[in-house]
Parts: C-alpha cells; structure tokens; sequence
C-alpha cells in the first residue's frame, strides 16, 4: 500500500492582517514537502505545498482570499527555505528481488551454457 505523506519544513508566524477575522497576530504559514513510502522505497519528492491558517479565527485561508501583501510575503518566504534534496532509498524487499533476479539470470545463464 502506498503511502503519500508531507513533512514541515518550516512554519513562520505572519504579521499580516487575516482575510476572514483582520486579524493581525493569528496568521500561521506552513511549508510542507511530499515523502512517498510503500513496500519497496521509502522517497522524498520535489513536490512542496504551503498552507496558511489565521488561529484567531481558526480557518484555512486559501490563495483566492490571500491579499497582494499576503502574496509577496509568501513569495518571500518560498525564497528563504531550504528544502530537503530529492532522494531515494530502497527497502529490504526490494534489495531481495533485485539479487534474487540476478542470481537467476546467473543460474540460467550457466544451465544454458552447459547445455
């Protein structure tokens, strides 16, 4: 079963004014990045997402209801993080297969050359 989950790379506490409440204290921006994990790999993607919830208000403020000032400071903030390298590392099972098929290959080969 594949598994798609996200990690925090990095949450800010924003200064501007909430779109719901106007609010200037409750605006939380989150920075998330995709890791993949299932039976064979466990993978960190390129992929990021960002959320922003006002916990004045206590809602999720989407892009549509951001402001040109909320747009520039999450643009900002984009630019200063740091995300984690796209990776790849294969699990137990899937080094099992990979040598389990080679020493096949290598049984076939050897059985085909003797006969």
């Amino acid at each position: 079963m594949k598994q798609q989950n996200h990690f925090t790379l990095k949450e800010v506490q924003l200064n501007n004014n909430c779109p719901e409440c106007y609010s200037n204290k409750g605006l939380e921006l989150t920075f998330k990045q995709r890791f993949v994990e299932n039976a064979f790999y466990k993978a960190i993607t390129e992929e990021r997402i960002n959320e922003m919830h006002c916990n004045t208000c206590n809602t999720d403020i989407y892009p549509a209801r951001w402001t040109n000032e909320i747009e520039r400071v999450v643009a900002y903030q984009k630019r200063a993080i740091q995300p984690r390298l796209k990776s790849l590392k294969l699990k137990k099972l899937s080094w099992i297969l990979i040598t389990s098929a080679i020493l096949l290959t290598i049984v076939m080969l050897l059985v085909l050359s003797i006969l």
